[in-house]
């Protein structure tokens, strides 16, 4: 490591190992709040009728992304305990979106899609972290195919198309997959940039919405192409 001693390397790489590892406790957490809300939501019908049963579903597809649009633009101005709040606040926000799938599919292939985008997931980051290759630009790349994705995605709300959705969910598992490792390397670079600032402790909570927001797509996107419907 250029410009370090031994013993700056040292204390670095211990920062950097605790840093991710505080990116994938957040990340973890997450996850489990957004499935025991969506969970308890989708298997309780008084829940779930009031939801998607009537005009405030709207309210429950978009509210994840106004979130995330409110999340990115206020960080700056929020504690560090603040943005962690407030992330696993919008993973309140998504479980209530995510609470659907337990009415439209089964719970088997409910469980199978998160097996295959956990295990996607995990391979992936594992690379993102360790390769000596630079993906910035495979990065400004995927970012492109996601923004396509996310309109053909709202284009695709209204028009209910099969054939786009198949396109959608095939291009999607490919996209989020590659941003998994792209943004994997981006956090660690990220730390290493920054290392020895405040800054770091919310680096780590927007490295974990980045990191939770591939691993949702991915397994929505899995369960999409691989889902047994009810």
């Amino acid at each position: 490591m250029p410009g370090y001693s031994r013993a700056d390397a040292a204390t670095v790489d211990a920062g950097l190992r605790s840093h991710m590892l505080g990116v994938f406790r957040n990340m973890g957490i997450g996850l489990i709040i957004t499935g025991i809300v969506a969970a308890v939501i989708g298997n309780t019908p008084a829940l779930y009728q009031p939801i998607f049963g009537t005009p405030l579903k709207w309210v429950a597809i978009f509210a994840p992304l106004a979130f995330v649009f409110f999340f990115t633009f206020r960080i700056d101005k929020m504690t560090d305990a603040g943005a962690r709040t407030a992330f696993y606040a919008f993973s309140a926000v998504m479980g209530v979106s995510l609470a659907s799938i337990f009415i439209v599919f089964t719970g088997a292939s409910i469980a199978q899609a998160f097996f295959a985008a956990a295990v996607m997931f995990l391979a992936m980051a594992l690379w993102g972290y360790t390769t000596g290759r630079d993906l910035t630009k495979m990065g400004s790349f995927l970012m492109m195919g996601l923004i396509g994705i996310i309109v053909a995605s709202l284009v695709n709300l209204f028009l209910a198309s099969s054939a786009l959705q198949l396109v959608v969910s095939i291009l999607g598992v490919v996209i989020f997959t590659g941003l998994t490792a792209w943004d994997t390397q981006r956090i660690k670079s990220d730390y290493l940039h920054y290392a020895g600032t405040q800054a770091t402790a919310k680096l780590e909570v927007m490295g974990a919405l980045s990191l939770y927001l591939n691993f949702v797509n991915l397994f929505q996107l899995l369960l999409n192409l691989m889902g047994e419907r009810e």
